[in-house]
């Protein structure tokens, strides 16, 4: 079974690979010698004629041979109709790209499961590991380091406390103040704020202390990755909130875009619970059976903020109108994947599209304004795609772990696999952007090929 299971993956791979210079835009292909559970985009550094510098944050998840890491990167992008077809679809498989390349290591003290960056300053990022604390670290301060088996850890710049059991994944940063979420197995959800070390870690924002928040100390952390005694160091900030509400493992957290005060949660419970600091620490409003397994990422519309997604176990998306949520129903329910959806995530372009990835190794684009919509007449769409589903990324083997719009480069995305299971090691980072003929409107698609119709018929009488 599992060899017919290969065989499928490897021949759709195949074919999606014969489809990438008609489909793509541009691509890289970056093979990572330990997989990388979490993939960001951080600050844009420069913009050139053809292409643009820009950070990229990424983790090692290793063996015990050498330490787990946090990498910064730098990637060049190239910019939209630059690329030639024939050279995009020319890459090795177990090469790495020239189009990333490290730029610093943290040594982290446990395996990274996650990061955030601060949106104010993505400089500033967070990460979760195998305990209770959320690590918050200046990537441009910190040092650089050579990960050796017996490197001593690299210091948090701050360690976020509250959590009574380890936090593992669920990891929000507030677009609108220097707040974190976090969600854990204690299934608490914690809210800080990182006003205090403002001045210290975001020169850029003025030193203001806002009202409740905690005084600092120094911590000794609990280390993750099993329970070792090994304990992380650092300045430590006590939560600002705790809210209680679901009855298993906290999968994920979103804050609401326009307000720090308003956030979500998602979990092992099936729930969905929508939760608003100022009115106390219990639920909002709670949808009880929001799937029918577990949940394991949620995201919430920032162009419209009634907006939320849902992704689960059961291998569906969920789209909620929180204007109706005390019906329990979503407004649409979304079925394109074969496997558990692992990470939902909408596009800071267009308020109706948004991507779905996947245990299936599939990443999904969709856009839900095309539901319900007459059948597309381009001939571009598959006859039997599910409503809504207007692009798949085939480009990964194995589970799609975690992907990131480019908010710089709206349509440009990357994304990662977990390759452990098809390849025994390893991952795959790619930066791809579909062809824009893709997503434009019909109407002015149609005009631009007819430009080259003249061109197109000279060729065809030759």
């Amino acid at each position: 079974m599992k060899g017919e299971k290969g065989r499928s993956v490897e021949e759709k791979y195949t074919q999606w690979k014969s489809l990438v210079p008609v489909l793509y835009d541009w691509l890289a292909n970056h093979n990572l010698v330990w997989p990388s559970l979490s993939c960001r985009w951080g600050p844009q550094l420069e913009q050139a004629t053809y292409k643009t510098r820009q950070r990229l944050y990424l983790s090692e998840q290793t063996d015990g041979s050498v330490p787990n890491t946090l990498v910064i990167a730098n990637c060049e992008v190239v910019k939209p109709r630059v690329a030639a077809a024939e050279h995009i679809s020319q890459f090795n498989e177990e090469a790495r790209s020239p189009f990333v390349k490290k730029y610093k290591t943290i040594i982290h003290p446990g395996e990274v499961n996650r990061i955030r960056e601060l949106p104010q300053n993505s400089k500033i990022v967070a990460t979760h590991t195998d305990s209770p604390d959320v690590l918050i670290w200046d990537v441009e301060a910190q040092p650089n380091r050579h990960a050796v088996l017996g490197a001593a850890d690299s210091r948090p710049d701050l360690i976020l406390t509250g959590h009574q059991e380890n936090a593992e994944f669920a990891l929000a940063m507030c677009p609108t103040e220097p707040f974190v979420l976090s969600g854990g197995k204690d299934k608490l959800v914690v809210l800080w704020s990182i006003h205090d070390h403002i001045s210290t870690l975001a020169k850029e924002q003025g030193p203001t202390k806002s009202p409740g928040s905690t005084s600092t100390s120094t911590k000794h952390a609990s280390k993750g990755g099993g329970g070792n005694d090994n304990h992380v160091e650092g300045p430590s900030v006590e939560a600002r909130g705790i809210y209680q509400g679901h009855d298993d493992t906290v999968e994920d957290v979103q804050f609401c875009p326009s307000s720090a005060q308003e956030f979500c949660s998602v979990g092992d419970d099936s729930c969905l619970i929508l939760w608003d600091a100022r009115a106390g620490s219990t639920p909002a409003i709670k949808v009880e059976k929001a799937h029918n397994a577990d949940i394991h990422c949620v995201d919430w519309n920032r162009h419209d903020i009634n907006l939320i997604l849902t992704g689960s176990a059961d291998n569906t998306i969920h789209m909620f109108d929180r204007r109706n949520l005390s019906s329990g129903s979503p407004v649409h329910k979304l079925v394109g994947h074969s496997a558990a959806v692992l990470c939902v995530q909408w596009s800071p372009d267009k308020s109706s599209v948004f991507g779905s990835s996947a245990e299936d190794g599939i990443l999904n684009i969709w856009d839900h304004e095309k539901i319900g919509k007459r059948q597309d007449t381009t001939g571009l769409k598959a006859p039997n795609a599910p409503p809504g589903l207007f692009f798949q990324h085939a480009g990964h083997r194995d589970k799609v772990v975690d992907f990131h719009w480019n908010t710089s480069d709206p349509w440009t995305i990357v994304s990662v696999s977990d390759d452990c299971e098809s390849t025994n090691g390893g991952g795959t980072l790619q930066i791809w952007r579909m062809i824009d003929l893709i997503y434009r409107p019909v109407d002015e698609v149609l005009a631009e090929l007819d430009k080259f119709k003249p061109h197109i018929l000279a060729c065809e009488k030759n």
